[in-house]
């Protein structure tokens, strides 16, 4: 099992839009690819100017569960490690990271 991890930052008004987004696009795309076998979706509040506030941006953190890295290129292409980000999903963020990372799921 490879668990495929990936991450953006967003601000918290836009948050619900992603969030929306991600499940009317992202979810039925990755289900319909053969050997993916689950997502997470994360949040957390990013520190503001002093460590203890909160403050209005957001980093979203997406985890996906996939068979094997052969059947992650059936999902994102020969370059495994260049992010999947559409232009729909771009527009939110306001930065994200253009690769990912994958990790073997020794124990689950």
């Amino acid at each position: 099992m490879i668990e495929r991890v990936w991450s953006a930052r967003t601000r918290r008004d836009t948050l619900a839009t992603y969030a929306e987004y991600f499940r009317r696009v992202v979810i039925p795309e990755l289900a319909a690819s053969a050997g993916y076998r689950g997502h997470r979706l994360l949040q957390r509040a990013m520190p503001g100017p002093a460590a203890s506030v909160a403050g209005d941006e957001i980093e979203i953190v997406v985890v996906t569960e996939w068979e094997s890295l052969d059947v992650i290129r059936g999902f994102a292409g020969d370059d495994v490690e260049r992010a999947v980000v559409h232009d729909e999903a771009a527009a939110l963020f306001t930065d994200y990271d253009k690769t990912v990372r994958h990790y073997e799921v020794v124990e689950q």
